[in-house]
Order: C-alpha cells, then structure tokens, then sequence
C-alpha cells in the first residue's frame, strides 16, 4: 500500500503509464478483432478509462474529438441508469445530446467492479471502460451514414441511447438487431456492426480486466486515489500553460457564411481562462452544427496542446476552464438538429478560432475532408490529410491529419481489394500552403476511380473560406471537389455533395493547405 494522502512524484509517473497503458491494450484488441476497415485499417477508434463518477482518467492517443467527449456519455450512463447497472453489462451509446458525436461514432460503456460475480446491490461501479468506433454505416439516407445535405438527426442513422448491448454476460442480438433494422432508414450492413460491437465490448473486457489486476496488485484505495492525483497534475499542467496566456478573440467564418466567435479572457490570479462563445451563428438548417460535448472536446484538445509536460487527456485539464456556449446555436444545438459535420468540420474551426484567438498558430486545413461511398453492399468512409498551420517558430506540415482527427488511410492494396475501386493517384499538392516567415503545410490530391455504380458523398470544408494566415501569413489554398466522368467531362462539386458515381468516373478530392505565419 501506499500513501494516499499526498502523490508521490515517481509513483505519479508510474500510475499516469498504468492508466495509459490499459487503454492503449483495449486499443489493440479492438484494433486485431474489429471487422470494418473503418477501425482495424482506419483505426477511427478510441479507449479510455474513467473514474466512478464517470470523469475522464487516462486515454490512449487515439481520436481527440472521441476523447474529449466520451466523459458526456459515460456520465449521462450514470445519471440515466443509476443503481440498476450491474456486473457483467454492456451499454451502447451515440447519442449526440447526451456525449455523442456523430451517429456513426458508437460507444461500448462497460462498468467495472471489484469483482464480476457481486450482486449489484454490494457496490457500485468502481470504474468505467469505454471504445468508442466509427462504424462503416449506421443507416441513414446515404451509405456510409454521412449525408451531405441531412437536415435533422433521423437521417443521419440509427440513435443508441445507453441501450443495453450486453446482459449480465449475454450478448443481445436478437434486441440490437431488430434497433438495426426497425428504423426508416436501416443499417445497411447489421452484419459488420455486430462484428464490431462485439470486438468493443473485447476491448472493453481487457480494459476491466487490466483494472482488476491492478487493484489487485496496489489495492483500490491507492488506485482511485492515483486516478484524482493524475488528474489534479493535468488541471495544474493546464493552469502552468494558462500563465502565459494573454486575452484574445476571433470571428472565423465557414463556407456556409455561418461564424463561430469567440472570446478568451484570461484570469492571472487564479490561472484560469474563459472560454465564451457568444455571438456564434445560431443552429443552423444544415448538418453543420457541433454538439455541446464536441464543442467541449475542442477547447478540451486546444487547451491540452498548449502544455509541455507529457501527460493524459483528462477531466484534470477542463477543471481551469469554464467553458460558456449559449444554448440553440451551432454549437450547442437542440434536437433534432442535424449534426453529422458538426463533429467532423465544425470542430476543427472550433480549434482554428481558438489558435487565432490565442495567437499560437495559423489555420489547419480545417477540415476532414469526409469521402463517403457504397450501396447496399458496401459501404465505406475516409478522412484525407491537408496542410497544418506554421506558427511563431515553425513551419506547417505537408499532407497530414490535423488536430480533431487522428486516423490512418486505408491502405491502397485493402482499399482496392475490399472496395470496386481503384487509387488512381494521391500526391502533394504544391504551393497550397500559405507563405510567410514560416510556411503553411501544403495539401494532397486524391484521386479514386469506380468500377460499379455507387453513391458518394463528400462533406468537407474551405472550398470558399481559406485557411487563415496569421500575423501577416499568407491564406492556404482553398480546397477542390471535382468529378472526371469517363466521358472527359468535369463536374465541379461544392464544400458538400451527394453524386451518383457511374463505372469509370474519377472523384476527384484537393485538400486545403495549412495558412502561413508571418513575425518580425
């Protein structure tokens, strides 16, 4: 045992590894066990650990826009469910008003105890685990779930609400399955989803595994009490960085010509910041709106950046903020607003706005640039790199996945064996980042050509708004949607598009570059 009344600096680094440790394990099994291209190829998926009150521990560097907002899910679990959870349960939640991000995002909670064989009525949960998978498709009005023009949430896919997936150790198939298939627009694929439940709750399962074991070894008393000093170290870490702060604001607009606004008011006596969002565009009509939870995870993540030492993400770094979003505009919306690109696009504005706020680094591209395609048989999503932003003592960086998102591409080898279609080329797309003293990242040019007839979607962003430069940096390049039908004829697309995609046909994707900084 050991002292629990004050942290023990070593002992401090060594639980922070443990907790980060478990969740990375989950990672792996749900990675190998997974059976979408979207998790074991893409890996769109994250772990993490949280304390009983359902407050983020530890996460392994998965998603951030996942880790930032799971906490919301886990807690609106135990506030809904209470006293009924039990050892041996399993629930499934995407619900983008109660911790959700996008439908497509599902998350496994699993509660831990002491030990699976106790009656309910001995304890509560002692811990939660969670994995939460984009899945390939959820139903909804497009294949792949990520409607270009969806108006409320029902035609974005299928809502879990803290369903119950797993019973006291049996797997409800027959329930989730009628879920799948009950709904005006079904789950295409129930199949696949079920494989992929089934590899999260795996995950899970080492996750509370792992967490036995280690109360096993150092007692619970020192294990929960490690758990609030890891997370009372990330709230000081996160009020060192605070220090060097100054007060900001910034309006950023998106194609739409919706704005998000903000203000960053800074309190050197405490060492805590304000973070208010008022003046932002109202809920919008389209899917562009960013639920509460992922407006959160985006200060949570832009917050977490600005700190030199090496610690988790957790609910330690939120404790210095006091985070205002006035309720009914894009980024907190009311149901059932749409909300699909709210998670995926509207989040790295958020971090943008924030970045220009604070005056720390010009605009990453942006955007996700979210490719949709399929039909009944397939179906399958990918997020395409672009241009990181260069700051006041370094360049951007070319071709990579910026800041909300932190996926692989599918290999082209998986891609064209498990999909009718072929890479034709993928390459840099020169001279796209901004310039300045330092250099924004230059983006990519994606090109993929259909061998059969299949829907795509494109939602993505700056295609009129250009990344950013800051102090007197140059913009990024805007990005490019384009069709080259087998004909010869070319089809410009807009930031969002649904097209009918014939054999032959090339989609055509140009990324946005990262926006240039300029310092005298």
């Amino acid at each position: 045992m050991y002292a629990t009344n004050k942290p023990d600096p070593v002992r401090l680094e060594i639980f922070k590894n443990l907790y980060q440790f478990i969740a990375e394990q989950m990672g792996i099994v749900l990675q190998n066990t997974a059976a979408s291209v979207n998790i074991k190829e893409r890996l769109d998926f994250s772990c993490a650990i949280f304390d009983s009150s359902g407050l983020l521990v530890a996460n392994a560097p998965h998603i951030p826009v996942h880790l930032g907002s799971m906490s919301e899910s886990v807690r609106s679990l135990i506030n809904d469910k209470g006293d009924t959870i039990q050892p041996g349960n399993v629930y499934l939640s995407n619900n983008p008003y109660n911790g959700g991000t996008h439908l497509p995002d599902v998350t496994a909670i699993t509660p831990v105890f002491l030990d699976d064989t106790l009656p309910s009525t001995l304890t509560n949960a002692l811990f939660y685990v969670a994995s939460r998978g984009h899945q390939a498709d959820i139903g909804g009005i497009t294949p792949g779930s990520m409607p270009s023009h969806s108006t409320t949430v029902e035609e974005e896919g299928i809502l879990f609400d803290n369903f119950l997936l797993v019973e006291q150790g049996i797997f409800q198939e027959t329930q989730v399955r009628n879920l799948l298939s009950n709904h005006l627009y079904p789950a295409r694929n129930p199949q696949q989803n079920l494989a992929d439940f089934k590899a999260q709750i795996a995950a899970n399962e080492r996750g509370v595994k792992e967490l036995q074991r280690m109360v096993a070894q150092y007692g619970l008393e020192t294990v929960q009490a490690y758990m609030k000093f890891v997370q009372n170290n990330a709230d000081e870490s996160v009020r060192r960085a605070i220090e060097a702060l100054k007060d900001g604001s910034f309006i950023y607009e998106i194609d739409s010509g919706a704005k998000i606004e903000v203000k960053v008011i800074i309190n050197k006596k405490n060492r805590s910041a304000t973070i208010d969002f008022t003046g932002t565009s109202g809920q919008l009509s389209s899917n562009f709106n960013a639920p509460k939870a992922v407006t959160q995870a985006a200060v949570l993540y832009v917050f977490r950046t600005l700190v030199n030492d090496s610690i988790p993400l957790n609910a330690g770094c939120l404790k210095p903020l006091e985070i205002v979003i006035p309720e009914g505009c894009m980024l907190n919306p009311s149901y059932p607003a749409a909300i699909v690109a709210g998670n995926v696009e509207t989040s790295q504005n958020i971090v943008d706005a924030l970045y220009g706020a604070l005056g720390v680094s010009a605009a990453s591209q942006g955007t996700m640039n979210n490719f949709t395609f399929g039909n009944e048989r397939y179906q399958y999503y990918e997020t395409i790199c672009g241009g990181s932003g260069a700051g006041a003592n370094f360049d951007g960086t070319d071709a990579v996945q910026t800041h909300m998102t932190n996926s692989r591409l599918t290999d082209p080898e998986i891609l064209e064996t498990r999909y009718p279609v072929l890479l034709e080329s993928f390459c840099l797309r020169p001279n796209s980042g901004g310039k300045g003293k330092y250099s924004g990242g230059n983006g990519v040019i994606r090109r993929i050509k259909f061998l059969e007839a299949m829907t795509a979607n494109i939602l993505s962003g700056h295609r009129r708004v250009p990344p950013f430069g800051l102090n007197g940096g140059e913009p990024g390049q805007v990005g490019r949607n384009w069709i080259q039908h087998q004909d010869g004829t070319q089809e410009d697309l807009g930031s969002t598009a649904t097209v009918q995609m014939q054999p032959g046909d090339v989609f055509v994707i140009e990324t946005p570059g990262g926006g240039g900084f300029y310092q005298s």
